[in-house]
């Protein structure tokens, strides 16, 4: 069986007010190719396919096109689709019955009869006689009771996992949209958090060992988890942030036969590139040269977006002008200018904290950095010890309720 798992595509996202809806149109067309050239029998797609709960109305004609076109040209072709957290699980799961003309299913909210979670609709049957757990997104409110978020998540994978072997179903597949624990997180990148502190990381063993691959979608970044290569993360089609630029995009390839499952990567050239220059903050005047020495040429759809990093002495009203003037017959797009002080080390210590900062922060992390200024010293391991013991039964306290 051949599989392609894809995630994260955040269709109707703008990158620093431009629009990428050429960008997303030309991933989705290379897909098609790719379903095509495999081969693939089935699609997985994780999440997030739209970047806001309300997608204009471009965006969605761009998804429904794609699943026309995707089935229209692979008739044999199955897609399973779930709900990720920037999604609007309920409209996308509404056209469910239509969309079933296409062999496509949607798996957007937990539903209940009499109070009771009911699994069977989750349980998708493929033509080889196997199944797919299609877990969206889940919310407190979607788990079976449990001590904590990640057993409740565990308890809810497991009951389907032991439905699906009762009524036969081989091989099993699973999806989800969540942050599995030890997961890389894109350095400095916000958007992939969604509870303060990372809190919501997954224990991997949520996905039982008989499980054939485990599809997952919400960090950006492609990598397997907990070492085991058939848990993974396709990543996201298109850099979300400057924080991205380095990831390899693309979607991953599954087959299966009998007990083995192949994993591959098969990678996406994007068509508009990000550029941070330089590397790392510099003074102006070091800044000034490596942008001369970007190449001439004029703009165009595929010009990549720039980032400039400067470090600053002082406060300069002319800096971007200086900087906009040094790209004058450059095929870059200007997007964002990151200024950074000399004494940033010392500035970020007692500066006012941001609404971005302040969600990428661990909440024992930031009770320690306060003891440590107050006190001039790190906090001993047994009071962090019991700080982390009183967040955590915080935590679990809030998820009961």
């Amino acid at each position: 069986m051949k599989i392609i798992h894809t995630a994260d595509w955040h269709l109707g996202q703008t990158f620093y007010g431009y629009d990428r809806s050429r960008e997303h149109a030309v991933f989705l067309d290379w897909l098609c190719s790719v379903i095509k050239d495999t081969g693939s029998e089935l699609l997985l797609i994780a999440g997030d396919i739209f970047d806001s709960p309300n997608p204009s109305a471009e965006a969605q004609r761009m998804f429904y096109t794609f699943l026309t076109k995707v089935t229209a040209e692979n008739p044999h072709l199955q897609v399973i689709i779930t709900a990720g957290n920037h999604d609007s699980a309920a409209r996308l799961e509404a056209p469910n019955s239509l969309l079933g003309v296409f062999n496509t299913n949607v798996s957007g909210i937990v539903h209940y009869i009499d109070g009771k979670i009911e699994y069977d609709r989750m349980i998708i049957p493929l033509k080889n006689g196997g199944c797919c757990l299609a877990v969206p997104y889940l919310r407190h409110n979607d788990l079976p009771e449990a001590d904590t978020y990640s057993d409740g998540v565990a308890m809810l994978y497991n009951e389907l996992y032991n439905i699906a072997r009762a009524k036969g179903y081989y091989p099993i597949i699973a999806m989800g949209h969540l942050q599995a624990s030890g997961a890389e997180v894109s350095v400095g990148d916000s958007s992939e958090y969604v509870i303060i502190g990372g809190m919501e990381g997954i224990d991997s063993r949520f996905a039982n060992d008989g499980i054939a691959y485990t599809a997952l979608g919400h960090l950006h970044k492609a990598q397997r988890v907990a070492r085991r290569e058939n848990i993974r993360y396709s990543g996201a089609p298109l850099p979300m942030s400057f924080a991205e630029r380095n990831n390899t995009q693309g979607v991953t390839q599954i087959i299966i036969n009998g007990d083995d499952c192949i994993v591959e990567k098969i990678v996406f050239d994007v068509p508009v590139k990000l550029k941070s220059i330089p590397a790392k903050p510099e003074p102006i005047e070091n800044v000034l040269k490596a942008l001369a020495d970007l190449p001439a040429g004029e703009l165009n759809d595929n010009s990549p977006y720039l980032e400039v990093n400067v470090l600053v002495r002082a406060v300069d009203p002319t800096l971007r002008q200086q900087i906009e003037d040094a790209i004058v017959g450059k095929a870059v797009r200007l997007v964002r200018i990151q200024a950074t002080s000399e004494n940033t080390q010392t500035e970020q210590r007692h500066s006012q904290m941001t609404y971005d900062d302040f969600k990428r922060k661990d909440p024992s992390e930031i009770v320690q950095d306060i003891y440590k200024k107050q006190c001039g010293e790190d906090m001993p391991e047994y009071l962090a010890d019991k700080l982390n013991e009183i967040i955590k039964g915080i935590y679990n306290e809030d998820i009961g309720n």
